[in-house]
């Protein structure tokens, strides 16, 4: 499994997130890849509706509906087409209890939930909430040239061990093949990664790449 966070970058905004988004689609198809996307919630109805590939949200709030000006109501992601919802992602951390009630929420309406963790030790005290899956990201390799595959390898296998491997996603400077092959090896299921992606000059060529990690 191979999850791009489009984040808010530029060029995964708007029609540049729509044209990623396609390409993302071409190489699931030619390569027989599980690839998904999180994409922002402006441009999640648009991408739902134009692709066949798993999209998600990037963050929803434990909120039905009423008064909840400027929050994201899990019922409009699930409308708009989102397949799942990230979740307490390092850029949008979130307190324990707004992170159970947020997975709940989703479990409700049958959203896939992807936690993420800052280590091994913390991913694994959010099982007690039943999540999909659980992705741990250091936040000190995040958005670097090093993955956390190479840089620290032990984190993935702790985190095999403690999680288990069929819930375990890992991130942090993941940006080619081989560092997707090291982590299934390691014991991860699937990685999640952003600007290796996002702001690559040939996005297509580097998830062909990733993709051929999965292999």
């Amino acid at each position: 499994m191979i999850i791009t966070n489009f984040k808010t970058y530029e060029s995964a905004t708007g029609e540049s997130a729509l044209r990623l988004a396609k390409i993302h689609q071409e190489v699931a198809r030619e390569t027989g890849a599980d690839i998904q996307v999180a994409v922002q919630a402006v441009d999640l109805a648009r991408i739902s509706q134009e692709l066949d590939i798993p999209v998600l949200a990037q963050h929803i709030d434990p909120v039905g509906f009423g008064g909840h000006t400027g929050h994201i109501l899990p019922e409009s992601v699930q409308t708009a087409g989102a397949a799942g919802t990230l979740l307490n992602h390092s850029e949008r951390r979130l307190e324990r209890e707004v992170l159970k009630a947020s997975i709940q929420r989703a479990k409700e309406l049958g959203l896939v939930t992807i936690v993420c963790a800052q280590d091994p030790e913390e991913g694994a005290s959010f099982l007690e909430f039943d999540p999909d899956y659980i992705a741990v990201e250091p936040p000190e390799l995040i958005g670097g040239d090093i993955s956390v595959s190479t840089a620290q390898p032990e984190i993935i296998e702790n985190a095999a061990k403690l999680i288990g491997s069929e819930k375990l996603l890992v991130g942090a400077g993941v940006k080619n093949g081989a560092d997707v092959r090291l982590a299934i090896k390691l014991g991860a299921k699937g990685v999640l990664l952003a600007s290796g992606v996002t702001k690559a000059s040939d996005p297509k060529a580097v998830l062909m790449d990733l993709a051929g990690g999965l292999k």
